[in-house]
């Protein structure tokens, strides 16, 4: 979780309520009406590594105009006030929220054969190819029956988990039969990979801290030490920036605490501490700091650790067949 800056928040409240109505009327789009319209999975190649993006298109009342919303490498989804598509070329600009610039963001592009690609600029001026394609439908299957529960950790060690990276080595180890990061750390991800599943997993938070389970490496559900707060989309139980939870299920920082989570195509239920706070709705695209953009893929369950202390254990999922 990455709380947005003053300059992105004024825009949001600027232009929010369109495309929350944009969002509830409009669906992945066919190519015939406009072939830009919709959601779109997007790749950056950035200096150290790719790193997944999102973006979605909405249609104007006037003709030929457009607007859309953005999840960048990091942060929240975000509104975007001007886009431009004429003959084939996309050109879209928003401000910075935790890129290290001041300077807006401005993607240009071509859609060409379904796929988009194009050029921006980096945190350090540089020039950085992306691309996109668009995003699948996911639609949840009509039944379901369930596999066997997958114990993704055995109380011991660290088998059957990675680091996100070697930026800060062996951050993740064992204690008193739950697994913890020392801070500073870097996210914690499950070598088995899954599609559609049910999650159990139990944490503890340290005081003012945060965390977040990544579904397929992918959504965020938000862990956050805000017992007794308004429910928030960056609150605990949200889906980060895109699904708010009926209320704020949290306990105190300190106390244990539980997560069941259904995910079934881009369809999430959660249940938190044994409150249902989400039930059945559907998730747009990729939060920030998603492994990936490849939504169509199956993906790990991944452990935020780059924040604050947090420990985990009892992590089971049980595959649908």
């Amino acid at each position: 979780m990455r709380k947005t800056g003053l300059l992105a928040c004024l825009l949001s409240a600027a232009i929010i309520l369109p495309w929350m109505v944009g969002a509830r009327r409009t669906q992945q789009p066919s190519a015939v009406s406009d072939p830009i319209l919709g959601r779109w999975d997007l790749t950056v190649e950035g200096t150290d590594a790719p790193y997944s993006s999102w973006l979605e298109v909405f249609a104007a009342k006037e003709p030929g105009r457009y607007y859309g919303r953005f999840v960048g490498r990091f942060g929240s989804v975000r509104p975007i006030a001007r886009i431009e598509f004429r003959n084939g070329t996309l050109d879209f600009m928003l401000p910075p929220q935790y890129e290290k610039t001041e300077k807006p963001l401005v993607f240009t592009g071509r859609l060409s054969e379904g796929r988009l690609s194009g050029t921006t600029e980096g945190e350090d001026g540089s020039k950085l190819n992306w691309s996109g394609v668009r995003a699948p439908d996911l639609k949840p299957p009509k039944s379901v029956s369930w596999g066997k529960p997958v114990q993704l950790f055995n109380g011991r060690d660290l088998a059957g988990w990675r680091q996100r990276s070697d930026a800060v080595k062996d951050c993740w180890s064992v204690e008193d039969a739950t697994f913890t990061n020392s801070v500073p750390c870097v996210d914690l991800i499950s070598e088995e990979i899954f599609n559609d599943f049910k999650l159990h997993i139990e944490y503890r938070l340290a005081e003012r801290s945060n965390s977040g389970v990544y579904l397929r490496g992918r959504y965020e559900v938000q862990i956050l030490d805000d017992f007794g707060k308004a429910p928030e989309s960056s609150g605990a139980g949200g889906v980060y920036g895109f699904l708010r939870p009926r209320v704020n299920a949290s306990r105190p920082a300190g106390e244990w605490q539980s997560y069941d989570i259904t995910l079934l195509g881009r369809f999430i239920t959660v249940v938190h501490n044994g409150r249902t706070i989400i039930e059945g709705l559907e998730i747009s695209g990729p939060t920030g700091g998603a492994l990936d953009s490849d939504e169509g893929a199956p993906g790990p369950i991944m452990l935020q650790g780059d924040h604050g202390k947090v420990w985990f254990r009892n992590v089971t999922v049980t595959p649908a067949k």
